[in-house]
């Protein structure tokens, strides 16, 4: 069933041409992972776990941000993005741990300090909407609160297109997106 599942799913003719990623590891595992060590540690999919059309039973509880300052850090992504403290956990200096949420959605941010700094490019990073202008006026609002500017792919596949990276006080990219009202308008 597997092999036909995977003949489906990836067109493939032999358990040789699977993705090595898919392939059902060899052995006994935890979780998917072989406790022989094999596999120069990494994970392995299982296919026979993940089901199509399964529900899932996770969800995001909300997005986890390394800092330096947990605290300064969450009071300007609480400025730029319009979120408060928990009301019955507010952040405070010296909190090495600080949860920022949007009144109206729930969407949480959880600041950590951690005591190395950043090194290289995020792996994962958040890409902002204006809900209010547009884009080219939601990046001079963000670089006024202190972010700079990384990357600029505005107009990258003509007029009224791409994007802006920005990062946050402590490097942290993100990007800004084009807005509603830029969208609607794609010649701007």
């Amino acid at each position: 069933m597997l092999k036909g599942a995977l003949l489906r799913t990836f067109g493939h003719r032999s358990r040789a041409q699977v993705p090595h990623t898919i392939r059902r590891p060899r052995g006994p595992t935890v979780a998917g992972a072989r406790l022989d060590g094999s596999g120069c540690g990494k994970r392995h999919l299982r296919a026979d776990v993940l089901r199509q059309g399964e529900a899932m039973t996770s969800f995001i509880s909300h997005t986890t941000i390394d800092s330096r300052d947990a605290y300064e850090l969450s009071e300007w992504w609480k400025r730029l993005l319009g979120y408060r403290d928990l009301p019955d956990d507010p952040n405070a200096p010296g909190h090495e741990e600080c949860m920022i949420e949007h009144p109206q959605t729930g969407h949480r941010l959880l600041f950590i300090e951690v005591p190395d700094t950043k090194q290289v490019k995020n792996r994962i990073h958040l890409d902002l909407r204006p809900t209010e202008g547009t884009r080219d006026e939601e990046v001079e609002r963000v670089l006024a609160a202190g972010a700079t500017q990384v990357a600029d792919l505005r107009g990258t596949d003509g007029p009224g297109t791409g994007w802006v990276v920005l990062a946050d006080p402590e490097g942290n990219e993100f990007c800004i997106l084009r807005s509603e009202a830029d969208l609607a308008n794609p010649a701007t």
